[in-house]
C-alpha cells in the first residue's frame, strides 16, 4: 500500500505554485527535475540537471521509490516544492540513485553491482554507501515540468497489457505497410520491428505449439517477412537470412521466405544455398519459374566471372 500524503512521514513546502492542480490518473506520464539532500548534514546527493535529464515516471507502474509517485500526484504542472521524507520511506533511494548515476555516465565507466559486490565493496559510491549504512530523512526539491495523460502519448511496450499490445501491433503493421508503399523503408522497418517485439512478448506467455501460440506465430510470420524485405533493400543480407530462416522454422514451405532468403544468399555470395532456395521456391510456386531462372542465370554468370578472376590471379603467381 502506498504511503498517504497526509501522513506525518512526508511534509511539503511549496516554493512556486505552478498552474492549477489537476488529479493524475494511473498511466499518466510525468517528468520532473529533482535535487536530493540529506537532512542530517545538508549534503547534496543528486541533481537531475547535473545528470543531464529529468526523471520520468508512469504512474501506477510500481516504481521502486513509491514516495515519488505520491509526491508528484500532489503537485501542479510547473510547481516547485520541497518535500521532507522520513527515512523509512526512502530505504531504496541509494539503489535508485546508483542506477540513475550509472545511466548518466559513459558506458565504459558504468559500475556493475551484484550481491557479492554489494557485500564486499558496497554500492560503489561513497555517499550512497554512507546513506545505506546510516539511513536518514531526505529532502527532495521537485519541479514538475510535464504531465501527459495516457491518451496523449504513445505507450512503450512495457506499459501495455496484452490486449493493448495486440491492438498496437496491428496498427504498427498497417502503418509500416503504408510507409513501405511510400518508399520510406527505414520508418517501415521500425514499425515492423516494434510489432514483432510485441508479438514475441505475447508468445512467451503461451506454451509453444499450443493453439494460442500458433495463432500468434501466424501473425508474426508476415511481420518478419516485411521486416526482412526492408533489410534486403538495405543489403543487410545476413539479417534477412536469419529472419527468413525463422519464418521457415514456423512454415517450412513459405515461398516468400524462401525467395527472400535466396536473394540474401546470392547477395552474401552463398551460391549453393541461393540455388537451393530459388529452386524450392519455384517448385512450390510455378509462377516464379521465369524470375527464378533469371536469378539462377545471374548466379551462373557471377560464378563464371569469379572463376575467371581467380584463374587470372593464379596465373600471376607463376
Amino acid at each position: 500500500m502506498s504511503p498517504s500524503f497526509d501522513d506525518a512521514l512526508i511534509t511539503k513546502k511549496t516554493m512556486h505554485p505552478g498552474k492549477a492542480y489537476e488529479p493524475l490518473k494511473p498511466g499518466t506520464r510525468v517528468r520532473f527535475h529533482f535535487q536530493t539532500r540529506k537532512i542530517d548534514d545538508g549534503l547534496l546527493l543528486d541533481d537531475s540537471r547535473v545528470m543531464g535529464q529529468p526523471m520520468e515516471l508512469v504512474l501506477g507502474k510500481k516504481f521502486k521509490l513509491e514516495v515519488w509517485e505520491v509526491i508528484v500526484q500532489k503537485m501542479a504542472l510547473n510547481e516547485v516544492a520541497k518535500f521532507t521524507v522520513n527515512k523509512s520511506l526512502v530505504t531504496q533511494y541509494p539503489f535508485i540513485s546508483k542506477t540513475l548515476r550509472d545511466v548518466s555516465r559513459n558506458v565504459q565507466e558504468r559500475r556493475h553491482c551484484c550481491g557479492m559486490t554489494l557485500q564486499n565493496e558496497g554500492i560503489g559510491y561513497k555517499d550512497l554507501d554512507e546513506l545505506l549504512s546510516n539511513p536518514c530523512d531526505l529532502e527532495f526539491n521537485i519541479e514538475l515540468i510535464s504531465i501527459e495523460q495516457p491518451e496523449e502519448y504513445e505507450k512503450e511496450r512495457w506499459q501495455m497489457d496484452d490486449k493493448e499490445k495486440m491492438t498496437a501491433q496491428a496498427i504498427l503493421r498497417e502503418k509500416g505497410n503504408q510507409l513501405y508503399k511510400e518508399k520510406k523503408y527505414k520508418e517501415a522497418e521500425e514499425c515492423y520491428r516494434k510489432a514483432v517485439g510485441m508479438i514475441e512478448q505475447l508468445m512467451t506467455k503461451e506454451k509453444p505449439h499450443d493453439e494460442e501460440w500458433l495463432a500468434l506465430a501466424a501473425i508474426k510470420i508476415p511481420l518478419l517477412l516485411n521486416y526482412a524485405q526492408c533489410r534486403l533493400l538495405e543489403r543487410d543480407y545476413y539479417a534477412v537470412i536469419e529472419h527468413c530462416t525463422e519464418v521457415l522454422g514456423l512454415d517450412k514451405n513459405n515461398v516468400k521466405a524462401l525467395f527472400r532468403r535466396a536473394k540474401a544468399h546470392a547477395g552474401a555470395w552463398n551460391p549453393i544455398e541461393a540455388r537451393n532456395d530459388f529452386n524450392k521456391a519455384a517448385e512450390l510456386d510455378a509462377g516464379l519459374k521465369a524470375v527464378v531462372n533469371k536469378e539462377l542465370q545471374y548466379i551462373d554468370a557471377e560464378q563464371r566471372a569469379r572463376d575467371a578472376e581467380d584463374k587470372k590471379r593464379l596465373q600471376k603467381l607463376f
